[in-house]
């Protein structure tokens, strides 16, 4: 008998620091960098994208492979990737946290929707004010001695 599974998740993270490094003509060699490590992990990717100072991915994640696994290994590898890089010459690394919120079948599209607006969303929000938004909605309750700009 098979196994059938339907595990999507909108993963958030941030550079160190927040600072805005991941500059945006030189950004689409990132997405084609990170969608290859989801897919040799046997995920799919749904859609990517990026400000200057964080990333959202939504992928499909395979019952072999750890939320945690799959993070580690997104941002570990592209860290070494971008270092390797002239692209993004002020880069110094992710941060050290991350969020994961999971979604229906009935949500994917519009969570990928979010996440392709995110030059226009950020016009009127800044990530801290998106980040625990996220967090509200998903249930997720922020603790106040860790300071959202740096997660």
């Amino acid at each position: 008998m098979s196994s059938y599974r339907q595990i999507y998740y909108h993963i958030v993270f941030r550079t160190h620091n927040g600072e805005k490094v991941l500059e945006q003509e030189n950004i689409r060699s990132l997405f084609a960098y990170i969608m290859g490590i989801i897919q040799k992990r046997n995920c799919h990717l749904y859609r990517i994208n990026a400000m200057e100072d964080h990333v959202h991915i939504l992928c499909d994640l395979h019952p072999s492979v750890t939320l945690a696994d799959l993070v580690r290994d997104v941002k570990a590898s592209s860290s070494m990737w971008i270092k390797e890089h002239p692209s993004f010459p002020k880069f110094k690394g992710w941060a050290e946290g991350y969020g994961a919120f999971t979604c229906s079948y009935a949500e994917k599209d519009r969570v990928a929707a979010y996440i392709k607006g995110q030059q226009e969303h950020h016009k009127k929000f800044p990530f801290e004010e998106e980040y625990r938004k996220l967090l509200q909605e998903h249930g997720v309750e922020v603790d106040e001695r860790y300071p959202l700009s740096n997660n």
